[in-house]
């Protein structure tokens, strides 16, 4: 049986993980907003969306930052 994974780990890679999603799905969205004409209003929805998922992220790295000095 594996040994369990380290919970600081296992929240930097969770974090890592929806940067990615955030990043790629902002992109995206952007791209085909901009194909099929969407709304500018709908491109502020999808930044703050992202947005929101980045200082997720950030919030949790800096917690397992913090843990690692203690």
């Amino acid at each position: 049986m594996a040994p369990l994974p380290d919970p600081k780990r296992q929240k930097a890679r969770v974090a890592s993980i929806v940067i990615l999603v955030a990043i790629v799905a902002w992109m995206g969205a952007s791209w085909i907003g901009g194909m099929i004409g969407l709304p500018v209003r709908y491109a502020f929805l999808f930044d703050f969306a992202a947005l929101a998922a980045l200082f997720w992220a950030l919030v949790v790295l800096f917690q397992v930052w913090k843990s690692g000095r203690g």
